[in-house]
Parts: structure tokens; sequence; C-alpha cells
């Protein structure tokens, strides 16, 4: 692995730490509490949240998006990385939700079915900052 997939994926998981405390710690927070459904909400660590945790799983998903840009998808740009990053995370978030939706009294429908879109949105952040990385330096 290279300097620059470190640092791309260095970056995308600021950009998506950051993006889901306003998407889903302020924008969105009073919407997924209303759509837990009452048994989960004793699960759920809230205001206690494991922020070092958080970051590990962004740091993740960037590595994802960042290993499939420069491995097999030769993406480079802003525009590509904003692009394919909605898609990895949207469809990553639609398995992920209905599979948890199917086996786990957790969520409403209606939160399994916009945390994709939420997710979209940091794909499209995170993956364009990843793109624009990648492609930093190189001559057009």
């Amino acid at each position: 692995m290279n300097t620059k997939v470190l640092l791309a994926t260095l970056a995308g998981a600021v950009v998506t730490f950051l993006s889901g405390w306003v998407l889903y710690g302020m924008v969105f927070k009073s919407f997924f509490e209303a759509n837990t459904v009452e048994g989960a909400a004793s699960v759920m660590r809230g205001d206690s949240m494991i922020l070092w945790a958080t970051f590990v799983g962004c740091v993740a998903w960037s590595l994802l998006l960042a290993m499939i840009y420069s491995r097999w998808a030769s993406i480079s740009t802003f525009k590509s990385g904003a692009i394919a990053g909605a898609w990895v995370m949207v469809l990553v978030a639609l398995g992920a939700d209905f599979f948890s939706y199917a086996s786990l009294n957790v969520s409403t429908m209606t939160a399994t079915l916009v945390d994709p879109i939420i997710n979209a949105v940091q794909g499209v952040l995170a993956g364009g900052v990843i793109g624009w990385v990648l492609g930093y330096g190189k001559k057009g």
C-alpha cells in the first residue's frame, strides 16, 4: 500500500467521521431516535458512544474506497470519486440495513430506507475527497 492510498484513507476517514457527526449526531438524531424500536433503545450507547471505535470504522470504510479506487477503478478525481463513493456506500448500507431489518428488531422500515441515503451523501463527500487525494499532483 502506498503513501497516497494511506493519505486518501485518512482524509476520507476524517470527512466520514465529521459528516457522520453532523448527519447522524445532529441533523437526523431525532429521526433515528423516533425510528428505533422501544426495546432496542435500551442497548444504544447514546451520548456515551465510543468515538475511537467510530473513527476506526470510518478508516475501514475509507480504506475500502481508497483500495477500490486505486487498485481496480483508477479513480483520481473528486467527481469520479464522489459518484463511485455514493454507489458503493448506498449498496453496502442497503445490504447491511436490510440484513439487520430481517434479523433484528432494532429499527423501523423507514429508518432502513433512509439510512442508505445518508450513507450515499457520506459516500459522495468522502469518495470525492479520496478521489481528489489520489489524483493530487497528477498531470491531466
